[in-house]
């Protein structure tokens, strides 16, 4: 029989058995690499749907603008639905002729009274002197079917109405091209 006659005390078996410890990151020195290559990718990425959208927006065909005599043409025909109703008509052919000029000859006619319009209008030379007194009787017969409940017949209507396209008519630029906004018209 053997015996132990040590006098070490015996651990109890669960204290003396310890976990393994985890796999301890050796650095390589390649961590900047691949953070550069990252970023590298997304700067390629962002020039790419850059230059993307740059070509695709520089192929957007863009629409001449309408002429400003082909516009008020347009809008008169249009006006033409309403000769049954003098006062909108009116209102629609002397809006439409106003802002013609404005457009047309860089002239701030909606803001005007009439009477401010043919004042300063007297004074320029954008328009011949029968123009200027063709001009003056038509908004003079608008203001009196807008202010003053003056209702015409369908003729007075459609002379008001030829009135406002022989004055598109006449001023109309003769030519397209890219100063046919400054041309001033040829008197007739």
């Amino acid at each position: 029989m053997i015996t132990n006659t040590s006098t070490h005390a015996v651990a109890p078996l669960d204290s003396d058995i310890r976990d393994i410890k985890p796999p301890i990151e050796i650095p390589t020195g390649y961590e900047w690499l691949w953070w550069a290559l990252t970023v590298l990718a997304v700067v390629a990425l962002a020039v790419i749907v850059w230059f993307w959208w740059r070509k695709r927006r520089s192929q957007v065909v863009l629409v001449p603008p309408i002429p400003a005599h082909v516009r008020a043409k347009q809008k008169l025909e249009e006006a033409l639905a309403l000769i049954a109703q003098p006062k909108p008509f009116v209102i629609a052919v002397s809006d439409t002729a106003r802002a013609y000029l404005e457009e047309r000859f860089n002239f701030r006619a909606p803001e005007r009274t009439t009477e401010e319009f043919l004042r300063e209008l007297s004074g320029t030379d954008l328009l011949a002197t029968e123009q200027k007194d063709s001009l003056g009787d038509f908004l003079e017969s608008c203001d009196l079917v807008k202010f003053a409940k003056y209702e015409p017949g369908e003729m007075e209507l459609r002379e008001l109405h030829g009135s406002a396209v022989k004055l598109v008519e006449e001023t109309e630029p003769h030519n397209e091209g890219p100063d046919a906004r400054t041309q001033t018209p040829e008197p007739r």
